[in-house]
């Protein structure tokens, strides 16, 4: 027995069973037909903004570029993680970008340039001197689906292990262990004496532009528990079993990195997405850096769980729910026909085909 979509316009009008294909239909040829994946936090954009450490690309070619990417991955809908917050330091790394980044995506979206759905996903650092200004730019107009609390102080969350935050700022910006040393008491300074007040401004902002809030790299239970009088409604990468745990009795989705599933663990040595999936604490898989590892991630997760529906839903269907994107995420009459067509090579799945409101994007 085979079945067909039919979709007239930007939706799916007909799903019928049959082995008789209409004329113009196309076959796929046993390939799966997934809905369009629903990406809710990568940092993709930045990395076509900023390729190198102090190479800064033109907005909107740099925008196209990553449009284009998260087509071929099968990404039909984003919010696009962009910093506020920013250091008054000469380092460009951490200049202030959002707003005339959002000002020209808005603008490409307008024209139509745009293969797939961009929305905003705002990042609030925390620890940075310019928070409250930057969040000040943008208002209700803007469309901010998500802001994330991102609070990277040394010593705590992602970055528990100093080490792992000292790899990293060596590794990819090469700084000194002067500088590095210098840098971390100047971000426990920040913490200490504006940190509250940045929350606070960043919680108000969500609230301000009616957008849902998100925790990130939550660790503690006290973490979890700041995070549920905030509000959010969604735990980015929590590091703990105990924070994940505490984040599914306080009714917050849990989010995990695809990039993690494919490696087997954190990059930073946190808790490993796997071992949350076994324990029922996972929900949403992101990108997270990697465009193309959200696909494969959910089949990987498929043999953890002995369940490809429930894995494919971790990047469709939830993540569209969890934003309130009902006509997203899901095959049905009635739904926008945003779909994937994949086929498995061996264990990899390949993206053939992208639909976009019934228009090959990819």
């Amino acid at each position: 027995m085979t079945g067909g979509l039919t979709l007239e316009g930007e939706r799916i009008v007909e799903i019928a069973t049959g082995d008789d294909l209409p004329k113009g239909a196309i076959d796929l040829e046993g390939d799966f037909l997934i809905p369009g994946l629903v990406e809710l936090h990568t940092d993709n954009l930045e990395r076509h903004l900023q390729p190198r450490p102090g190479v800064r690309f033109p907005n909107l070619p740099a925008i196209l570029a990553h449009d284009g990417e998260l087509a071929s991955a099968g990404i039909t809908t984003v919010f696009d993680a962009l910093r506020v917050g920013s250091d008054r330091g000469e380092d460009p790394h951490y200049h202030a970008y959002a707003r005339e980044v959002a000002t020209v995506l808005a603008e490409a979206r307008r024209a139509g340039a745009l293969r797939i759905r961009h929305f905003l996903h705002l990042r609030a650092e925390v620890c940075s001197d310019t928070l409250i200004e930057e969040l000040s730019e943008f208002g209700p107009e803007d469309g901010i689906g998500l802001v994330s609390l991102m609070d990277h102080t040394p010593g705590q969350r992602q970055f528990r292990d100093i080490s792992k935050l000292k790899a990293y700022h060596v590794g990819k910006y090469g700084m000194s262990d002067a500088a590095f040393i210098e840098m971390v008491a100047e971000r426990l300074e920040q913490r200490r004496r504006i940190g509250d007040t940045h929350d606070r401004v960043a919680v108000e902002t969500a609230r301000r532009c009616g957008a849902i809030l998100a925790s990130h790299d939550d660790t503690t239970l006290e973490d979890v528990a700041k995070s549920a009088g905030h509000g959010v409604r969604l735990a980015e990468f929590p590091t703990t079993i105990e924070a994940a745990r505490a984040s599914r009795d306080a009714g917050i989705a849990i989010i995990m990195g695809a990039p993690n599933v494919l490696r087997g663990g954190s990059h930073s040595g946190n808790v490993a997405a796997e071992d949350l999936a076994r324990c029922d604490l996972l929900d949403i898989l992101s990108s997270d850096y990697v465009p193309s590892a959200l696909l494969r991630a959910a089949f990987q997760l498929a043999e953890v769980w002995n369940d490809l529906p429930r894995a494919i839903a971790t990047v469709t269907a939830t993540p569209a729910r969890s934003m309130g994107l009902s006509d997203l995420g899901h095959i049905g009459e009635g739904a926008l026909a945003d779909l994937v067509r994949v086929r498995r090579l061996g264990e990899t799945p390949v993206v053939r085909s992208v639909w976009k409101g019934g228009e090959r994007v990819g």
